[in-house]
């Protein structure tokens, strides 16, 4: 038996109202096939939103961490040309001690923190300069890392790790390029795919990840996620094993599009490594804050890097009337007051609260035509500990009833739901008499909602430690390609037997 509710206020008068029997009704079956393990959600310290550079730590401090608001817990720095972090350089205004306030935040709740060089030091380079190079000059000289100075990018990036050591912050992973495929005017520096791969599979041993333990390494993280660039890695024996995170952009290609990060992550899943979108701006452009369509229109990016098998979400600036915490600058609305946590910042909350830490789960839905780019309704699910979680982003002007199959029965739930601009996360209860597998709730028109559903009595089953029941023994032990020691193993593996023997093998959790 199963009763038919919607969601009720928490702390208001209980009061079971059964779905409505004149709307349609949309059906999400969530089943049991596991897909990639999600690291989480950030944003860039970066030159402009951050003023004087990444020193302001006002929009860390309301983002980052568990009990914030928002909960995001992975930050991406710049690693400025700046040779040997002069803290003088007189290239530009910005150095690598600008980052490292935040950044010291950041990790002390938890977080994550990574560095992204937008340009190496520019006596690396075929222009000599950090600037990418891109003039009004049609013979100007495109910035590229010189092959002679190959072997002094990684010892570069070593001096990095060690400054940043060195002020309290142990970084986490360190990126190849911003955007090599972009010719700029502004810090910047071009590869094509094989120059990255000789690179990488030639040098990248020089990456000191003995003193910096944990460190990972990033590829470079193409404008538009176009695969040419991590395929070509991927592809690479050799380049391969150097790699952890496969990275890119979303400029001008949706998650979901073909020949871009849908695509590029299946050989990154292949081989274990993990997906980041490291850099996006969603409308971003427009001289007022953003509509509720348009943040609704977020919601469906997030959810789609997830679908494409995103682990890591990266927004670009944390302060902008378009992002998370407003500027003051009034010309936008009066809402856009400074330091003060923006709608966007609220959708990115339902991601950065709930599915950080879970691994996703597959669905299917009918009723509704789903799977494209901004489709009118979209939905994912993912479990984490003892919980199932499913969202539910609905663009259109039509309520709906909502059915939910799950594949484990629930005991309890709440919704967390966002309705306008106006109405953000309000957490509602639903009241479940009796463990279910199945529930029906009211989706109103144009909202966003996070169901969070309690698994009754979870130890009866091995989804929440699927790979508990691969082990061959309690004693077996699990680890990446680069020896590093892993609880729960995915994708290509290392795996060592009680008396001692190894082999390669290979968890594939679709």
């Amino acid at each position: 038996m199963r009763k038919i509710l919607t969601p009720i206020l928490v702390l208001a008068v209980t009061a079971a109202v059964h779905a409505q029997s004149n709307l349609k009704t949309i059906t999400v079956t969530v089943n049991t096939t596991r897909h990639q393990k999600i690291t989480g959600f950030g944003a860039a310290c970066c030159d402009g939103a951050m003023c004087p550079y990444g020193t302001d730590t006002n929009p860390v401090r309301l983002l980052y961490g568990p009990t914030s608001k928002v909960g995001l817990n992975i930050m991406r720095m710049e690693i400025s040309p700046s040779f040997k972090g002069d803290e003088n350089a007189s290239w530009s205004t910005y150095n690598w001690q600008g980052c490292v306030p935040s950044a010291k935040i950041v990790k002390s709740r938890g977080g994550i923190v990574f560095g992204t060089p937008w340009s190496p030091p520019g006596e690396y380079k075929t222009n000599g300069s950090a600037k990418g190079g891109n003039t009004e000059d049609e013979n100007a000289v495109k910035g590229k890392l010189r092959e002679d100075c190959y072997e002094k990018f990684f010892p570069w990036l070593n001096m990095y790790l060690a400054y940043m050591k060195s002020k309290g912050v142990d970084v986490d992973a360190v990126s190849i390029q911003n955007e090599p495929d972009w010719w700029v005017n502004y810090s910047g520096c071009l590869y094509e795919p094989a120059e990255q791969v000789r690179l990488v599979k030639n040098y990248a041993h020089l990456l000191d990840r003995e003193t910096y333990k944990g460190v990972r390494l990033i590829s470079a993280e193409p404008l538009g996620f176009t695969q040419n660039y991590s395929d070509a890695l991927m592809n690479d024996e050799e380049a391969r094993k150097h790699i952890d995170i496969v990275a890119g952009h979303l400029y001008g290609h949706a998650p979901l599009d073909q020949g871009n990060m849908k695509d590029a992550a299946k050989l990154a899943t292949k081989y274990g490594k993990e997906v980041w979108m490291t850099e996006h701006s969603v409308t971003d452009n427009t001289g007022k804050l953003p509509t509720w369509h348009e943040q609704l229109l977020f919601a469906e990016e997030l959810n789609e890097c997830m679908l494409a098998g995103c682990t890591g979400y990266i927004y670009w600036y944390m302060r902008a009337h378009w992002a998370f915490v407003g500027t003051g600058d009034t010309q936008y609305g009066a809402a856009n007051e400074k330091n003060k946590l923006l709608p966007r910042a609220y959708i990115m909350s339902h991601f950065a609260k709930y599915v950080t830490g879970s691994t996703r789960l597959g669905t299917s839905t009918t009723g509704v035509t789903t799977g494209k780019t901004n489709s009118y309704f979209e939905t994912s699910a993912y479990i984490k500990g003892d919980s199932i979680i499913v969202m539910a982003i609905d663009t259109t002007k039509t309520a709906y009833n909502l059915t939910l199959k799950l594949p484990l029965k629930v005991k309890s739930g709440v919704c967390v739901q966002s309705l306008s601009n106006e109405s953000l996360c309000k957490k509602t209860t639903l009241d479940i008499e009796e463990p279910t597998k199945e529930i029906t709730v009211n989706m109103p028109a144009r909202s966003f909602s996070t169901y969070i559903f309690m698994i009754d009595r979870p130890e009866e089953t091995a989804i929440n430690s699927p790979q508990a029941a691969k082990r061959r023994s309690p004693a077996t032990q699990y680890f990446d390609m680069q020896g590093r020691s892993l609880a729960y193993p995915t994708g290509l593996c290392i795996e060592k037997r009680p008396d001692g023997t190894t082999r390669k093998i290979y968890f594939d959790e679709r």
